[in-house]
C-alpha cells in the first residue's frame, strides 16, 4: 500500500512539473510575441526612412510600396549637402545641445546633491515647489521666455535656446533621488579627513553617479536635439536653424524630395542612436536604480 501511494505521489509531481513547464514556456512564448511586435512597431519607420534614403527620387513615386530599391543610390547623402547647408544646422545642433546636457548635468547635480544631503530650513517644501514645475507644460511658458529673450536681446541667437535648457527640475528629482542611495558612511569617512561638501560632492557623489548622469545625459540630449517649437519660435535666419527646423522647411509645401530628406532624417538621428548605445549600460542602469528611494 505504501508503494503504490510512493508512485501515486511521483507521477502526481512528474505531472505537476511538466504542467508548469508547459505553461511557462506558453507564457514566455506569448511575452516574446508581444516584444518581437512591439520591437517591430517601433523599427519598421525607421528601417522604411534608411531604405527609402537609398531610392532615386522617381522610384519613391513609381513603385511606393516596394521595400527594396532596384537600385541603391548613395549620391543622395552627397546631394543633401548640396539642396540645404545641413553641415551647418549640424554644427548648431550639436552646439546647442552640448551647452544643455553639460550645464543640465552641472545645475541638476548641484541642486540634487544640495536636496539630498545638505539641512536647511524649508528644504523639503522647496523641493516641493520646485518639482510643481514639472506640471506646467513648455508651451504655458514660451510666451513669458520669449518676452525675457527679448528684452535681454537674445532673440535670433543660440543663446536663447541654450539658457533656459540649462535647468531641469526632472533632472534635479532623478539625481537627488539616487544621491539618497548613496550610503552616508562614505561620506562621514571623508569628514573625519577634513572634506568639505564641495570635495566630497566631487570625489565620492559624482564618481558613483555616473548611471544616473548617463540617464539624464541622454533624455536631455534627445529633448534638446529634437526640440521643434522654440527654435521656430526664437531663431529667425537661415544660418542660425538647427536640424529639425532645417527638416521641417527643406519638407516644403508642394514638392518633397523625399529620397534626400530621408537621407537627412538617416544622418540626423546617428549620432542620437550613438550616444544612446554608448551609454546604454549606466542608461539601463540608471532608469532601474532612479527612484529606489523617497
Amino acid at each position: 500500500m505504501a508503494l503504490l501511494q510512493t508512485e501515486y505521489y511521483s507521477s502526481h509531481e512528474r505531472w505537476q512539473q511538466r504542467h508548469s513547464l508547459r505553461y511557462f514556456l506558453l507564457w514566455r512564448f506569448f511575452v516574446y510575441a508581444i516584444l518581437i511586435c512591439t520591437a517591430m512597431i517601433v523599427l519598421i519607420p525607421l528601417i522604411w526612412s534608411v531604405i527609402t534614403s537609398f531610392k532615386s527620387y522617381t522610384e519613391i513615386f513609381i513603385n511606393p510600396y516596394k521595400f527594396l530599391p532596384e537600385k541603391w543610390v548613395w549620391k543622395n547623402f552627397a546631394d543633401i549637402f548640396q539642396a540645404m547647408p545641413f553641415h551647418l544646422y549640424f554644427i548648431n545642433t550639436l552646439k546647442i545641445s552640448t551647452a544643455c546636457v553639460l550645464g543640465t548635468l552641472a545645475t541638476s547635480a548641484l541642486a540634487g546633491y544640495a536636496f539630498a544631503r545638505l539641512q536647511f530650513p524649508g528644504r523639503d517644501y522647496l523641493f516641493l515647489g520646485y518639482l510643481a514645475t514639472m506640471m506646467i507644460p513648455r508651451q504655458i511658458t514660451l510666451v513669458p521666455t520669449f518676452i525675457l529673450m527679448r528684452w535681454l536681446g537674445l532673440l535670433d541667437q543660440h543663446a536663447a535656446l541654450i539658457l533656459p535648457g540649462l535647468f531641469s527640475a526632472y533632472g534635479t528629482f532623478l539625481l537627488r533621488q539616487f544621491f539618497l542611495t548613496i550610503p552616508y558612511e562614505l561620506e562621514e569617512a571623508a569628514i573625519i579627513d577634513g572634506c568639505g561638501y564641495f570635495r566630497r560632492f566631487l570625489t565620492i557623489i559624482l564618481p558613483l553617479s555616473k548611471p544616473a548622469l548617463a540617464t539624464l545625459g541622454i533624455f536631455t540630449l534627445m529633448t534638446s536635439w529634437n526640440d521643434y517649437l522654440y527654435p521656430l519660435v526664437f531663431l529667425n535666419s537661415e544660418k542660425k536653424r538647427t536640424l529639425v527646423l532645417g527638416l521641417a522647411v527643406f519638407r516644403g509645401d508642394v514638392d518633397i524630395q523625399w529620397n534626400l530628406l530621408m537621407a537627412a532624417v538617416v544622418m540626423a538621428s546617428a549620432p542620437l542612436i550613438i550616444a544612446f548605445l554608448a551609454a546604454q549600460r549606466f542608461f539601463v542602469e540608471g532608469i532601474a536604480t532612479g527612484g529606489l528611494k523617497g
